[in-house]
């Protein structure tokens, strides 16, 4: 015996004999959808637009230093940084603090394990950060309240930058610290070479002065030449006081501070010592000019994204889309109602068909 087939045309007699439940069945899936379709909420999305910038391009001292300018991040470890602050717990959390979302949300009293993730879960599933074929990030945010859902947004956009910062500057303050403490090694450098100075100008009476051992030489010359000529004259008178004179000039004991004796003693001492000095000098005010550069550096915020969009209330719902919830609802319900009577139909034509009948008993 040959099987039975089935079409969808074939469909129509089972239906038709099955209109009324069928009907039923699609009527009460029409009045519950719409029911639970008015009952959903209006939910709104904010979408705000941002690039990231270059990390290396925000670094004050190389603005400082060397005029440099913003420059826009599309490279993927810039755009996976923010991407990956955006969805982080840690800023997730703060936010749900900072606008009350336990409460907002209805999930319990902060604190409490179950309430928190609950609150946790939630805004991870209202939060959406794509990069865009533009290389831009879109962060979007839904809620029941179109305001608050701005708010967040832009709010999640400021707090991605925070971080960001703290991350591109996250060891700051120890170079400034090394930057203070080379300027203060400078600084006790260049007061000790100083009074080692000043020390041996007054031993050796060397005071660095334009010319100085030129005098010195003409001063003993036209000295001794004075005690020559009084020596010859024979007026000793004057010889003697010539000749303590050219003591003075030449000898640390004549009582001269300005004498050849010292100041052969000291010149290659004091020499060494103004080139130190001067040397130290100049590296004690770069010294001080890193720091103050640097100590710009760290006390001055520089954004660390670009905002092409800031998010703004949304003028329409996002969803629920209330009539495709109700259309799908009745679809689904007719479809199934179908299914089910068609198997029933099959279910009782193969209990008809392996029924014996009446004549083959007897």
């Amino acid at each position: 015996m040959s099987s039975r087939s089935y079409s969808l045309l074939g469909l129509w007699p089972v239906i038709n004999r099955w209109k009324f439940l069928v009907l039923t069945a699609v009527a009460l899936a029409l009045v519950v959808s719409v029911v639970v379709a008015l009952m959903l909420p209006n939910i709104y999305k904010s979408t705000t637009v941002f690039y990231p910038t270059n990390p290396q391009t925000t670094d004050p001292d190389r603005i400082v230093t060397e005029g440099g300018k913003l420059e826009l991040g599309g490279r993927s470890e810039d755009l996976d940084r923010v991407i990956t602050i955006g969805e982080s717990q840690p800023v997730a959390e703060a936010l749900i603090r900072r606008f009350n979302l336990h409460q907002h949300y209805k999930t319990g009293k902060p604190g409490d394990d179950a309430a928190d993730q609950a609150a946790l879960d939630e805004f991870t599933g209202n939060l959406t950060i794509v990069h865009n074929d533009r290389d831009a990030i879109e962060l979007t945010f839904q809620d029941k309240d179109k305001q608050l859902a701005a708010r967040i947004a832009n709010a999640l956009v400021k707090s991605i930058d925070s971080v960001n910062q703290q991350l591109t500057f996250a060891n700051r303050g120890k170079v400034l610290e090394l930057y203070a403490q080379r300027r203060s090694f400078l600084e006790r450098e260049y007061q000790l070479t100083y009074d080692s100075l000043l020390a041996g100008r007054r031993r050796y009476g060397v005071y660095g002065l334009a010319l100085e051992s030129r005098y010195l030489a003409k001063e003993i010359i036209e000295t001794e030449s004075e005690l020559r000529r009084a020596e010859g004259e024979g007026n000793s008178g004057k010889a003697a006081g010539l000749r303590r004179a050219l003591r003075a000039l030449t000898k640390t004991e004549g009582g001269n501070i300005f004498n050849l004796e010292s100041y052969t003693a000291g010149i290659d001492r004091m020499n060494t010592l103004y080139a130190r000095f001067n040397d130290i000098q100049g590296r004690l005010l770069g010294a001080r000019s890193a720091y103050e550069t640097a100590r710009l550096g760290i006390s001055g915020k520089i954004s660390s994204i670009y905002v092409v969009q800031e998010a703004y209330p949304a003028t329409k719902k996002s969803k629920p889309v209330r009539w495709l919830i109700v259309a799908s609802s009745v679809l689904i319900t007719f479809a199934l109602s179908v299914i089910f009577i068609t198997l029933l139909e099959l279910y009782r034509g193969n209990l008809a068909m392996g029924k014996p009948s009446k004549a083959g008993k007897e």
